[in-house]
């Protein structure tokens, strides 16, 4: 059995990083977060964005999850350069398609001497695990089906024992310049004889992803640190790959990103509320503003700058920035962000992204009529300042597009009846509906005349106008109502 030497890939040549997520569950901050570095990696070098699909679980992959992250890819902006859909050199990019890629390297592996049949059932590799921690020696398999004879082998299969298959490992250390970490080196016998194939011949990740990453000539592979353990195994698998003539001899680069943690400064969880990304798309979370935060859990741009497009961030994107420390997701920081990013926007920009959710909210209805764009594109300046989500402004608009307003019922308590009355009595004699005016004769005979502070003065009328004790700029939002409406509302309100 022949050790082909490893090639490792130069920054010389062109970059091809991949992004390859299971289709299990729904997207999570953190693959984005991966996505997002690889992504960026890729347009800064100028190089190639791979979306591949790992889907070879049958059990735990659905259709669903698949069409949630080429969902989510798209909402975010992440457009790759090859993968489904688009397709590409190297396609197919979904494994439950290259089955019989990865039945054939497997044979190549058994033939070359690089892999073996092992027969070791449960119960076997479970004594000799309990046997090597009462010994203080390493827990992981013993090799005990490395040198099988063919009789032995016939003898097992005659007991009626199916294989699983093994990569054998080399015996000496295996080291790498790790592109966040530096150099890392794993001891011989810190790495076992791993399985590749299930004895059902159904091929596990530890074989598939090497062998995607070496036939779409992958050269730089960015993923999170719970993964760093697994790089020493698919080092020798590429070694071995090279020797059957699957690869060219050449290895990725690999750079292992930091953590993100949660609260109690635990790893963050797929079942962690805030790890969903879906709920940011239903809280109306901007990608732009998203991705702003994510790329600062573990990147730095310099300078202090934490607000920068995505643009901006590939443009400035370099590995030597990536911290190996982990990072903690802190869910108020990410909303402040969002908050930039919506004040940011032109306003015709956030009127088009807040519709969907007065729609979702049953507070219009597509298409929008004349009328209901002028009263939107008006109340958008006035609640530009104070949202933080989109999903935000349906509590803030609701009122402008209601013929009669509901009064929450907490807030009718803080309505003071004979207050309203004296409101209503001061603009039933304004004829110029403006929110100068309307101000004017709401201060002269609230403030002035009754003495009450302008808070006290005016949250009545708030409540009485838009059923809120929150809601935008009060005489601004008189305004765009009308003069009718809201005298009608107030009528309402004081009988």
């Amino acid at each position: 059995m022949v050790r082909c030497p490893i090639r490792w890939w130069t920054v010389a040549e062109q970059v091809r990083v991949r992004f390859c997520p299971s289709p299990t569950g729904n997207p999570h901050v953190g693959m984005v977060r991966t996505a997002l570095f690889n992504w960026a990696y890729a347009h800064h070098t100028g190089g190639t964005f791979v979306f591949r699909i790992e889907d070879t679980d049958a059990a735990r992959d659905s259709e669903e999850s698949y069409d949630a992250l080429l969902s989510a890819l798209s909402w975010l902006g992440l457009t790759w350069d090859e993968g489904p859909v688009v397709g590409g050199p190297y396609g197919p990019y979904r494994q439950s398609e290259r089955m019989d890629i990865y039945a054939d390297v497997a044979r190549r592996l058994l033939e070359g001497g690089f892999a073996y049949e092992c027969f070791c059932s449960t119960e076997e590799l479970e004594a000799a695990r309990e046997k090597a921690m009462a010994e203080k020696r390493a827990p992981g398999y013993d090799g005990h089906c490395r040198t099988l004879t063919a009789d032995q082998i016939a003898a097992y299969r005659a007991d009626g024992r199916e294989a699983v298959i093994r990569l054998r490992m080399p015996d000496r250390d295996l080291t790498w310049d790790d592109l966040v970490r530096g150099p890392v080196t794993f001891a011989a016998d810190q790495v076992p004889d791993y399985v590749l194939v299930r004895a059902n011949g159904d091929p596990l990740y530890t074989l598939v992803n090497p062998v995607d990453d070496a036939l779409m000539r992958i050269t730089h592979v960015l993923r999170g640190e719970d993964l760093l353990s697994s790089t020493p195994r698919q080092i020798a698998l590429y070694e071995a790959l090279a020797a059957i003539g699957v690869s060219d001899g050449t290895t990725p680069r690999f750079g292992h990103l930091p953590y993100v943690m949660g609260e109690g400064n635990k790893k963050l969880s797929k079942r962690d509320p805030e790890s969903s990304l879906q709920m940011y798309r239903d809280e109306g979370y901007l990608p732009e503003a998203l991705l702003n935060y994510l790329a600062l859990l573990g990147w730095s741009m310099g300078e202090d700058r934490e607000f920068f497009s995505l643009p901006e961030m590939a443009a400035a994107f370099t590995l030597d920035r990536v911290s190996p420390n982990p990072a903690r997701f802190d869910l108020k920081k990410c909303t402040a962000i969002n908050g930039d990013w919506i004040r940011a926007l032109s306003a015709e920009d956030l009127a088009s992204r807040v519709i969907p959710f007065l729609v979702r909210a049953e507070v219009l209805a597509e298409p929008l009529s004349d009328d209901q764009r002028r009263v939107l594109m008006a109340a958008i300046p006035l609640i530009q300042e104070r949202l933080e989500t989109l999903a935000q402004a349906v509590g803030m608009l609701s009122f402008l597009f209601t013929g009669e307003v509901q009064i929450d019922p907490e807030a009718r308590e803080a309505m003071d009846l004979a207050v309203v009355a004296a409101a209503l009595a001061a603009l039933e004699p304004v004829l110029a509906w403006t929110a100068a005016e309307i101000e004017a004769a709401l201060r002269a005979a609230l403030v002035d005349s009754l003495g009450l502070k302008p808070k006290v003065a005016f949250t009545p009328v708030r409540i009485g106008v838009t059923g809120r004790r929150v809601s935008p700029p009060l005489f601004e939002s008189m305004e765009i109502l009308g003069r009718e409406v809201s005298l009608a509302r107030l009528r309402a309100a004081a009988g």
